[in-house]
């Protein structure tokens, strides 16, 4: 069974189980709708259908070919003939017009090649090895899916709660104008603070208007990644859940074994050996088989020759075995063989350099998720303390021990705190599928 067909199967199955009629798209369902609608999967499922139709016993050149033939001809011509007298030596004379002559032919011919120097067993087994690249593909094209999806889903995460923090920030700054206001109105302070108030909210306003604009084409790019139709407005989860069980040795084993790129080289190297294999057949003679019947029928009008017959038919079975071996064809066949071995030598260098370049983006992957994670455990604190001095400054600010700039400056801090925290939260996770895509293990991803 395709391994598209039963990734969606089991996806559905557990999206089913939760139930899409939550407010909140689930990463479970919104895997589930790419799985079902993304374009490039669909076109992946479809060209792994015309691998398989390829390796088909229609396809291998098993099967003897039969051929139907059948003709009729219609003749009317003008005829003389001169026939000689033995005794008297007296020529005489025959002529007609308008002579018909009609002929019916039909044949039934079968054709089948017995041997062909292995040619057609190693190009049934090259269309498997194919059909397996195909199938490769189709999975690299899935593993792309979830990464290209979950980078859209995480993003959309990102932003709304960056989103929602841009608005606890301008409700404060509101309410800081609205003081301000007060406070200029009763003679308690002078209208450059509250024109500094003013700015401020104005600001905040831009930023989380631009922070909106972000999030909502955020949401139409995962509709076009969903393959929606309609500008659907989804609300994702933020939450986040690390896989703290992943160890170096493990990854690199992994995916020396399972990634897609690699076993795609290896497909490639097999494809190539059969390939000159074909062209090692040419070398060896080939067996086939024939056989037909057929049938003949002529019928002659106005006959002027006496000695003509009126109606002639014939049928009958031919059957025959011919040997074909093409001893030389001026070296093509051995030119063929030569380059198939170069190919195959391209092949196996470029699965080595495959395997360098993708064990180095391994290594660096690495190094950047743990590297990552320090900056989000670091940054998590970033956000305690910032929150703390903001609680402790905005009482200052009430009691007016602290200037407005002084108020403005630790808000901000606060702000860039959450947002940097928010940043590292999702980068983590973004290079942790990363991780699991080189692994080839991102398909079995949970939740």
């Amino acid at each position: 069974m395709k391994i598209i067909r039963n990734t969606i199967l089991l996806v559905v199955f557990l999206s089913t189980v939760k139930g899409f009629s939550q407010e909140i798209l689930t990463k479970e369902e919104a895997l589930a709708i790419a799985l079902e609608n993304n374009f490039g999967i669909k076109i992946a499922n479809n060209n792994l259908e015309v691998a398989e139709n390829n390796t088909s016993i229609y396809n291998r050149g098993a099967l003897p070919t039969v051929a139907l033939t059948s003709g009729a001809n219609y003749s009317r011509n003008n005829q003389s003939l001169i026939l000689t007298d033995r005794d008297t030596g007296n020529d005489a004379e025959i002529a007609g017009n308008g002579v018909v002559a009609k002929t019916y032919n039909a044949s039934l011919g079968v054709n089948y090649t017995i041997f062909d120097g292995l040619g057609r067993k190693y190009n049934y087994q090259q269309l498997q090895k194919t059909y397996n690249l195909t199938e490769l593909q189709a999975k690299e094209t899935i593993e792309n899916t979830y990464l290209q999806l979950f980078t859209v889903y995480f993003q959309i995460a990102r932003l709304s709660e960056n989103t929602n923090n841009l608005s606890e920030a301008l409700t404060i700054s509101k309410r800081r104008l609205t003081r301000a206001q007060y406070q200029y109105d009763y003679g308690q302070s002078t209208k450059l603070e509250y024109l500094n108030a003013q700015v401020d909210v104005n600001n905040d306003s831009i930023t989380l208007i631009t922070a909106k604009q972000q999030l909502n084409n955020a949401k139409r790019g995962l509709n076009v990644i969903l393959g929606s139709k309609e500008d659907i407005n989804y609300v994702v989860e933020t939450e986040v859940d690390y896989n703290t069980m992943m160890n170096y040795n493990d990854l690199k084993n992994k995916t020396l074994e399972n990634n897609a790129l690699l076993k795609q080289g290896e497909t490639n190297i097999a494809i190539s050996e059969f390939n000159i294999k074909i062209n090692k057949a040419n070398f060896l003679p080939s067996l086939g088989f024939n056989a037909s019947y057929g049938f003949n029928r002529t019928e002659n009008e106005n006959l002027i020759n006496p000695f003509g017959a009126k109606l002639i038919t014939s049928d009958g079975l031919n059957a025959g075995i011919n040997l074909t071996w093409n001893i030389f064809d001026g070296g093509s066949t051995r030119t063929r063989v030569a380059n198939a071995k170069i190919a195959l030598d391209n092949q196996q260098i470029l699965l080595e350099q495959q395997k360098v370049n993708i064990e180095n983006n391994l290594k660096n992957t690495w190094e950047n998720y743990n590297n990552q994670l320090f900056i989000l455990t670091a940054q998590e604190q970033n956000v305690l303390t910032n929150q703390n001095n903001f609680d402790r400054t905005q009482e200052r600010f009430k009691l007016g021990q602290i200037t407005s700039v002084e108020f403005r400056q630790a808000q901000i801090n606060l702000i860039n705190s959450k947002t940097a925290y928010n940043n590292a939260k999702f980068d983590a996770k973004l290079i942790e599928l990363q991780l699991l895509q080189l692994s080839g293990d991102i398909m079995n991803i949970k939740f």
